[in-house]
């Protein structure tokens, strides 16, 4: 072997000394109604009562009312932020439960980040824009989204190219099954397009905690849907300061009626009423030529149910009566001030139909229907 002369002193192996701070926190998210007609609890504004309505503050009293309520055969409801439901006008026949539970902790160092953990009742935005002012990276692009966290990994709640998972760690849930605390992994989670094991195994499992791991600094995430990097001016995969996204986003949401305003009624939705569907390559090659076609998981393809309703002939405030399609987008159904239940279940079946006439193609809800089906 050449010898060059190089001697070369061993790495050191004294570990990098990394201070972890460690942070608890009340975000201050909204006080809870505690009226028990559903109406008042919902972003839809429509609903019946409930027999009886319990606000849980605390694990114990949500696990103990549930669990009382389970043992005497009594129908429970789940309530977080009320976003994504639409109630019959009958109400509910037993107990309806709003998650409060706040409180956040937080790790965070230069080393390994911030690991949070947050209560299931804080509101959604208000954590948003919480971690944003922290400078903790990775959610920005959910701004303006309403609910509340516990909400956000049964839904894997995403929008602009960013979903939930991408930055949760952990679920801590009460299994009504086992009648046990179970923690879930992300890996176990089952995350999917708009989907969960909690969402599969509906009425399971109830969130009592949700995990995030964020890196640290003033840019958010990657910026990975074109509509977004336009109005930041910037190109898909580049990073921008994440007040400066946040800022776009809700200016974006906005603009199509999915920021809450209680004087305008194109927010009186419960956002995106369809998802957007997925279909095998066959048949996303039926679609006409300018349909929208996104690449989607194992071959299939996903395409844009707002096209899909437009073009199979409903506008954008289409409706003549007291629920109608937002003036704003398509996507969203709308209460006007007076609709019932019934007036937007019959605005959904008049939608859906429409586009499986035209396309066929059945558009299935995003929203959670209780008493009511379509």
């Amino acid at each position: 072997m050449a010898d060059f002369g190089i001697t070369l002193e061993p790495e050191s192996t004294e570990p990098v000394a990394c201070e972890v701070e460690r942070v608890d926190d009340d975000l201050a998210s909204p006080a809870v109604d505690n009226s028990d007609r559903l109406a008042d609890h919902t972003t839809l504004r429509v609903g019946g009562p409930a027999n009886r309505f319990v606000v849980a503050e605390t694990e114990r009293e949500l696990i103990d009312t549930v669990t009382d309520c389970d043992e005497r055969g009594e129908p429970v409801l789940i309530l977080g932020g009320g976003s994504n439901l639409l109630i019959s006008d009958d109400g509910f026949p037993g107990t309806v439960v709003r998650v409060a539970i706040t409180g956040l902790k937080a790790d965070v160092s230069s080393c390994g980040g911030a690991a949070v953990r947050v209560g299931a009742g804080e509101n959604w935005d208000t954590f948003v824009a919480h971690a944003v002012d922290q400078e903790w990276s990775g959610i920005e692009m959910l701004s303006g989204i309403p609910g509340s966290v516990g909400a956000t990994p049964i839904q894997n709640v995403g929008a602009y190219g960013s979903e939930v998972a991408h930055t949760l760690t952990f679920v801590r849930t009460w299994d009504r099954h086992d009648r046990t605390q179970r923690t879930f992994p992300v890996s176990d989670c089952g995350f999917g397009y708009r989907t969960s094991r909690f969402k599969q195994e509906p009425g399971r499992y109830i969130v009592l905690e949700v995990g995030f791991q964020f890196g640290l600094g003033s840019l958010g995430a990657p910026i990975a849907y074109p509509e977004l990097a336009r109005h930041l001016g910037t190109e898909p995969g580049k990073r921008v300061d994440a007040h400066r996204v946040r800022e776009a986003v809700l200016a974006i949401r906005g603009s199509k009626g999915m920021v809450l305003d209680e004087a305008d009624h194109d927010t009186w939705s419960a956002g995106s009423f369809f998802t957007n569907p997925i279909l095998t390559a066959d048949d996303a090659a039926g679609l006409p030529a300018e349909a929208p076609r996104f690449a989607a998981a194992e071959g299939a393809v996903k395409t844009s149910a707002a096209w899909l309703i437009q073009n199979a002939g409903f506008p954008k405030g289409f409706g003549n009566g007291a629920a109608g399609l937002s003036t704003k987008h398509v996507l969203a159904l709308t209460n006007r001030g007076a609709a019932t239940a019934a007036d937007l279940v019959n605005l959904a079946r008049t939608v859906r139909d429409g586009v499986e006439d035209k396309f066929g193609i059945t558009l299935v809800p995003e929203v959670n229907l209780v008493g009511i089906s379509l």
